[in-house]
């Protein structure tokens, strides 16, 4: 092979010996695997600081109301107090931005935030549409799986792993992130005598939150490693993290009651006239609940979400962009089939899902059930044109109704529209 014959890179002038990876392409222009990692690089830098600017003037707080509405549906005052909350963290992280090191400021502390509610109700739901309406890292984990360190089960910090991992193990783009732990409720004290029993998954964890809900630079260990002494550790700052924290807290309305009950008796005693909500949570309540006074203080914001009735199960059924019923259409009609489901049966499938008492996500169980043999038969047969399903195939087992192609209604109806 003669010099003139080695290809070489367009851009750093490498011949194709000195590089690994020699890509060609039209006009005798090439790129090396040097040069293009060099450039994913500097793309990846470029999608960082535009993530970092738009954080600098973030959405208002009724931006981000208009942004919830068009996915979830009620719970007004959990979508107000989430809006409000979200703007002053990043107003906050925009702040400390944009502040030159060193200059006197008014230190902005950060507000965590509680959700309180039963199960279904959209509190996961309500954090994942918040992260996705501002373009940020967002990380989901379950806190029944923590342990105390050095006890079987995951440690605390592998909840910031999953939001750098969430960040594409981009640190700064995870500093700045929002990390969802369900089922906080989990890790109430176990016991109130704390000489009973070491309580590994309960105060132990609790204690381990304190600090990266406060703010503070913790290691977090490389991903698959066994924190050997020898391994690298990534260091990530969570003051900039927004921490949503969930729960169901089941038994919470009978410490309310507790505590606001007036005893008394005789004509002059004074009467409870309702039963307690959850909107009337105090920090004593979550204390009395099995959650440590320094836990409690670390989460300012305490919100609630209320259980749904058959009028909010029936909108959520067919109003968000992404409703159940639309979902379920979309899937007939990848087959070239039209699925109807009538008022009537949209109402009785809301009637179901109130029976079985897991909120909002019966709603996909029931339509599951409904069409599980549809979704059997219909891709195997090219004569069915619509699906219906009304109120007697919700309650009574009434298979759905197969209306073929060539139907008499839909030859008069074609009739009607060519005339």
């Amino acid at each position: 092979m003669t010099r003139s014959d080695v290809l070489a890179c367009s851009f750093c002038a490498k011949t194709q010996r000195q590089v690994r990876k020699l890509i060609s392409g039209p006009g005798q222009v090439c790129i090396c695997d040097e040069c293009v990692g060099l450039c994913n690089e500097l793309i990846e830098e470029e999608a960082t600081e535009q993530a970092a600017a738009a954080l600098l003037h973030p959405p208002t707080p009724r931006d981000i109301h208009a942004a919830l509405e068009q996915y979830v549906v009620g719970q007004e005052a959990a979508k107000t107090s989430l809006s409000v909350a979200v703007y002053n963290h990043y107003k906050r992280v925009a702040a400390r931005s944009a502040t030159p090191t060193g200059e006197p400021q008014v230190e902005l502390g950060k507000s965590n935030i509680l959700l309180i509610g039963p199960t279904g109700c959209g509190k996961t739901y309500l954090a994942q549409t918040l992260a996705r309406t501002l373009g940020v890292p967002f990380a989901i984990a379950d806190a029944t799986a923590l342990t105390q360190a050095g006890y079987v089960g995951e440690d605390v910090d592998s909840i910031l792993l999953k939001l750098i991992q969430a960040a594409d193990g981009d640190v700064r783009r995870a500093e700045t992130g929002i990390v969802y732990i369900d089922e906080i409720d989990k890790i109430a004290r176990g016991t109130a005598d704390r000489t009973a029993v070491r309580d590994v998954s309960g105060e132990g964890v609790q204690q381990a939150l304190l600090k990266i809900l406060e703010g503070s630079t913790v290691r977090v260990p490389q991903p698959n490693s066994r924190k050997q002494p020898a391994e690298e550790f990534l260091q990530i700052d969570t003051t900039d993290v927004l921490f949503i924290l969930g729960g169901a807290f089941a038994g919470l309305e009978e410490i309310i009651e507790t505590r606001s009950r007036r005893r008394g008796i005789g004509f002059g005693a004074n009467i409870r006239a309702a039963e307690p909500s959850l909107d009337e949570v105090m920090p004593a309540d979550l204390v009395t609940f099995g959650m440590i006074p320094e836990f409690v203080g670390r989460l300012p914001i305490v919100t609630t979400v209320r259980p749904f009735d058959r009028a909010t199960l029936m909108r959520i059924l067919t109003e968000p962009r992404n409703a159940l019923i639309k979902q379920y259409q979309l899937l007939f009609e990848l087959d070239g089939v039209e699925l109807e489901v009538t008022p009537d049966a949209v109402g009785a499938i809301a009637e179901q899902a109130l029976l079985r008492r897991t909120g909002a996500r019966a709603t996909r169980a029931i339509l599951e059930e409904i069409l599980l043999n549809v979704m059997y038969e219909v891709p195997s047969r090219d004569d069915v044109a619509r699906v219906v399903i009304d109120r007697a195939t919700v309650l009574d087992n009434v298979n759905p109704t197969l209306i073929p192609r060539d139907h008499p209604a839909r030859r008069r109806a074609h009739r009607a529209d060519t005339a």
